[in-house]
């Protein structure tokens, strides 16, 4: 033997001594070790592969075991891959798998047997009873294969040949009450009432429910025997007992139905049921949102995280409404329920699909984590994009909306989905001090009036099934840990009876140093959590959950009752059912992205644009136009519509498309003019790039740090890269946030000779080829770097690019592009519009600077957010150039949040607000631009003049923000939105003058359309209490969005409810209705001039 190999099998042993003794982080080292000295040991790859299934680390185990197959085809190797298929639920891999095993172990049972079991759970039951019989002939003494075969023929209708079984079964086992309880029920379906009776009353009628638990196992003496002080050196009896001990730890009786598999059981006695059949490993592992399978009880797993902010989001192929913002500004919520309903459609239908291909990953399964209820208090925030806007009413109803769209009619057996409101509570900013900022100081009536009520809406009137906790402290606690908000508010008051979630990585803030620190450890902070209410981790900490119970920092009964919780929803989904009983699962894959779904797209981007001003009526613009100019850096942006969270259309129309569509393009002069905060504009060569005939870059991806093995992604990149792990955003679907490689192809076909500059930015390794040639190398573990390469491309010659990338922990970032500088010259540009007899400005900010915790710091932004609200300068300054032309100036805005426009007023004649429109966006611009449709937008926010108008971004005292307490004169008022028709509104009746506190009244008021256009007018009721100095100036209470045709008139009618009169009482530190007058405004927009008065007493 050489030194090496008595090295390697040294190295081995005292791997595999430490693995006996259950020392697993020793046995790894000594076992990793080896794989230094000798790269290909399929055995230490096996033993891996072993320890990982120990550790409860299913998919790395599998990893381990594949590559040990791959090198060395054994036997061995195979049943403990087989093993780990089964434990993971990876019933279609063993499948596939099949042919190749049995051409070379056609005759070993422990394969054969899961073979048969993976044909049974893929619903391929002819072939599993196939494979039991093979089975059998080698080992007819295996009781759970003859069980197996039983419940088989039971579903086949072979009563007889289950009886059969069973009796087998029977002689095995004389005493197993499992056996004796199938058999009566197989003996009375085949007409044998008597002896199926009298087994059942003699057998298991005296028997109790815990008798089902009595199993044995290899007792820890039996172990210590087995392994006591042997120096093993034959590596097959190695393997052998490592994989005998691995098949002891596993539970038996994994296939036996149980009361909680009944359908026809209430939810709670099939949560009851299943809750105490699971250790407290196996409940634990079920508390994150990657939850376990546990596959002894048939289990499978599942994972909780999916998105739905605007149409199904970060899962491939999805139809992409407008942000969430947008939606807001629609003013319609039975509009956005509609559009939530194809939402969860496209889900369910996603969801079954990726099913039957064996998917149970992130962004796959019926949770999803929306609506976004909370208050937009500050422009500058980066996330406000996701919300609904400013006013506690209108996020209120639009999550109403949004929770009825997605979860379904109640009547339904199974719920559709579970939607979750989110982020609870307090929570609105900065993004990047948000996991150790303390909203403290909250006075009552804020809490009260604007931070709670659209939660509290959500959950009594909505029925919403989940809730997510927020990052943020509250009062010094923990969002995630609060008892006030998670205990007494939230359940105690307001009843809620579903799961709350934390958000990602919130619970690792609790513990970690310059995060909160409220918590000494993970075990403490995990129990913490669950105490006070957080049912469902985003994130692992809650593995140490076990220790904690060991440290008796919390019980096991405490993580019952969470569990319960999370069980119950999986019950309500029907995920823990056959798929044929559930009513949504034959919901056609056909209906994402289809015809029907896109023109809802269409009609929310049409129903959302927002016409601020339209001086003199420039528009809408005429079609016989020679000449129009379209400007600006988000006027050919396919990307910054679809705003975050978001899914990906098949196609998006651009604005510049849109337009273009309208008119002959030879009648459209286009120009970038600058970048969104720089004025050279980089000039992206991108669509020069193509693989096979399509523009953009192939895409593999490996979920592991090596290019090798089989790809667990491949795709195309048809846009320059801008990917980024924040906010847990994957770079594809199915692709690992971290520890994974990815190799991106194209050639490159200049279309003209010059000097291109490959860009590119990432973290953490990258290297760039170029015809092989190395020409960028920036490998290994680093923060964020840019390197860039200088090509002098030729025309007529192929350039092969080839990027590879490592992302080997904490956030991953890839940017990259090919293009050129051109230098920023305002008067180059205007003076090559001067044909134009129109100019359409498509300016604004974008998602690439704007949301959730971005690696941004540029002029006016800081960490996603926002540090100055007015428009990027290098804009202004191009403005400013283009004004000067004497052409009208069409500004559209593109934008999460509201920008501060004084200067443009100047500068413009009209101001189109088109927020992220989402796929259609473009097509609805034009429509407006070109009186196609007649805008009837409102603002859900307030437009400062300027960022001097705001307090304090990290105050979160409401006094001076949003139109209920701001005092100033805003640039455009909350609810404000012009169209191209005119109405009038007529005097109000109220039905009663003078109502008692539990009485409801009916508003009445008259609306014409005076102009000569078809429109819609939205009507909006607000109510001031009048004896109330410190509360709102006034606050929304109802709004209604109707059409009325050319000088149609109509009698609108609001039933305004008891709690519509609701306010923060301060005598009580209660919302309540207190006698007194009120005085009811209703109007076109919150601005005073805008609205008409009507007073009513209360008593």
């Amino acid at each position: 033997m050489s030194v090496v190999n008595q090295e390697v099998e040294k190295l081995i042993n005292i791997g595999f001594t430490y693995h006996q003794d259950g020392c697993l982080d020793e046995a790894e080292n000594a076992y990793q070790e080896v794989l230094t000295i000798d790269g290909k040991n399929a055995e230490v790859f096996n033993l891996l592969g072993v320890l990982k299934l120990q550790q409860n680390d299913v998919i790395s185990a599998i990893n381990w075991i594949e590559k040990a197959v791959e090198i060395k085809p054994d036997v061995y190797f195979y049943e403990t891959l087989f093993q780990a298929y089964v434990r993971a639920g990876l019933f279609k891999q063993i499948v596939a798998r099949e042919k190749e095993v049995l051409e070379k172990f056609p005759d070993n049972f422990s394969l054969l047997f899961n073979i048969a079991l993976a044909n049974k759970k893929t619903k391929n039951i002819r072939a599993a009873i196939k494979f039991y019989d093979k089975a059998l002939k080698i080992n007819p003494g295996s009781y759970l294969a003859w069980f197996n075969l039983s419940h088989l023929y039971s579903i086949e209708g072979e009563t007889e040949n289950a009886v059969s079984a069973l009796k087998i079964c029977k002689k095995i086992r004389p005493n197993d009450i499992d056996t004796d309880y199938f058999l009566s029920l197989a003996l009375m379906r085949t007409k044998n009432y008597d002896k199926g009776l009298k087994l059942f009353e003699t057998r298991l009628c005296r028997e109790t429910a815990t008798a089902l638990q009595n199993k044995t196992y290899p007792n820890k003496a039996t172990k210590e025997t087995l392994w006591k002080g042997e120096n093993i050196k034959n590596k097959t009896m190695r393997i052998y007992i490592l994989f005998c001990l691995f098949l002891f730890s596993l539970p038996i009786g994994a296939q036996k139905a149980f009361p909680f598999n009944n359908p026809n059981l209430s939810v709670e006695e099939r949560v009851q049921d299943l809750l105490q059949r699971l250790t407290l490993q196996e409940k634990v592992s079920l508390m994150c949102d990657y939850s376990s399978p546990i596959p002894r009880l048939g289990i499978e797993q599942y994972n909780w995280w999916n998105e739905a902010l605007h149409g199904v989001g970060r899962a491939g192929l999805a139809t992409v409404f407008p942000q969430a913002i947008g939606m807001a500004a629609t003013f319609d919520d039975c509009a956005v329920e509609q559009a939530f309903e194809c939402v969860s459609d496209e889900a369910r239908a996603k969801y079954h699909h990726s099913k039957n291909k064996n998917g149970s990953e992130r962004y796959q399964g019926l949770t999803f984590w929306t609506p976004n209820v909370n208050i937009f208090r500050d422009p500058r925030w980066g996330r406000g994009q996701e919300t609904y806007g400013e006013d506690p009413y209108l996020t209120s109803q639009m999550g109403l909306a949004v929770v009825r769209g997605l979860q379904g009619t109640p009547e339904s057996k199974y719920d559709k989905l579970h939607a979750c409101a989110k982020h609870y509570a307090v929570h609105s900013g900065p993004e990047w001090n948000r996991h150790s900022f303390d909203a403290e100081k909250i006075s009552p009536r804020d809490l009260w009036e604007t931070y709670l009520p659209a939660f509290k809406a959500l959950v009594q009137e909505g029925g919403v099934k989940e809730i997510m906790c927020a990052y943020n402290r509250f009062e010094g606690e923990p969002c995630c840990g609060s008892n006030r908000l998670l205990y007494n508010i939230l359940r105690e008051e307001w009843g809620f009876d579903g799961l709350v979630v934390s958000d990602c990585g919130a619970i690792s803030d609790f513990y970690l140093k310059g995060h909160h620190e409220t918590h000494p450890t993970k075990e403490a902070a995990a129990a913490a959590a669950v105490k006070a209410g957080t049912d469902l981790e985003c994130g692992m900490d809650y593995q140490a959950l076990e220790k904690a119970v060991e440290e008796g920092i919390i019980t096991e009964n405490q993580i019952n009752l969470s569990l319960s919780r999370l069980l119950k929803a999986r019950f309500e989904l029907g995920l823990m059912d056959e798929e044929s009983l559930v009513s949504w699962s034959k919901i056609p894959y056909t209906v994402v992205d289809s015809g029907k779904h896109n023109e809802k797209a269409l009609e929310m981007a049409r129903k959302s644009i927002t016409l601020l001003r339209n001086e003199n009526g420039i528009l809408p613009l005429s079609k016989h136009y020679n000449k129009i100019a379209v400007i600006g850096p988000n006027a050919n942006d396919s990307v910054m519509m679809w705003g975050n969270y978001n899914g990906f259309p098949s196609h998006t129309t651009t604005i510049l498309d849109g337009i273009t569509h309208k008119l002959d393009s030879k009648r459209i002069i286009y120009n970038k003019g600058c970048d969104l905060i720089t004025g050279d504009t980089f000039v992206s060569l991108f669509n020069q790039c193509s693989w096979k005939g399509d523009i953009g870059f192939k895409a593999s991806y490996w979920n592991q740090l090596e290019f090798a093995g089989k790809k667990s992604v491949e795709t195309l990149v048809d846009s320059p890269f801008n990917f980024h792990t924040g906010g847990a955003t994957v770079f594809a679907p199915g692709v690992n946030l971290n520890n994974f490689t990815a190799c991106y192809q194209s050639v490159f076909q200049p279309k003209e000779n010059r000097e291109v500059t490959l860009s590119i930015t990432g973290d953490d390794g990258y290297r760039v080829f170029v015809n092989d040639e190395k020409v960028i190398d920036h490998w290994g573990q680093h923060g964020a770097e840019s390197h860039f390469y200088s090509l002098n491309a030729q025309v007529g010659t192929q350039y092969d690019i080839r990027i590879e990338y490592m992302q080997a922990g904490g956030e991953g970032t890839l940017q990259f592009d090919l293009g050129y500088i051109k230098p920023f010259n305002p008067h180059e540009i205007a003076t090559m519009v001067s044909e134009a007899e129109a100019i359409v400005f498509v300016g604004g900010i974008s998602p690439k600077v704007e949301g959730e915790e971005l690696p941004v710091s540029l002029p006016g932004f800081k960490g996603g957010d926002r540090t100055r609200i007015e428009l990027p300068q290098v804009q202004r300054d191009l403005l400013h150039e283009l004004h000067k032309t004497g052409k009208p100036i069409i500004l559209v805005l593109c934008s999460g949040s509201a920008i501060g426009l004084s200067a443009e007023v100047d500068l413009t004649d009209a101001i189109v607000q088109a927020w992220y429109p989402g796929q259609a966006g473009g097509m609805a611009v034009a429509d407006v631009l070109f009186g196609d449709y007649n805008p009837a937008g409102r603002l859900p926010v307030t437009f400062y003049k300027s960022t001097e108008q705001l307090p304090d971004f990290e105050d979160y005292n409401i006094q001076g923000r949003t139109y209920r307490y701001f005092k100033g004169e805003a640039l455009f008022p909350f609810g404000y939105g012009l169209s191209y028709t005119s109405f009038e509104i007529g005097e109000a009746r109220l039905s009663k003058k003078k109502i008692h506190e539990n009485e409801s009244v009916c508003l009445e008021l008259p609306v014409k359309n005076t102009g000569n256009r078809d429109g819609d007018e939205v009507v909006q009721v607000y109510i001031r209490k009048l004896q109330d100095k410190d509360g709102p100036l006034k606050t929304l209470k109802a709004f209604k969005r109707f059409h009325l045709k050319a000088n149609e008139k109509k009698h609108i009618t609001f039933h305004l409810q008891n709690e519509n009169f609701t306010f923060f009482d301060t005598e009580s530190n209660t919302m309540r209705v207190v006698p007194g007058d009120y005085e009811i405004l209703y109007g076109t927009s919150s601005m005073e001039k805008d609205l008409k008065r009507i007073n009513i007493s209360i008593e």
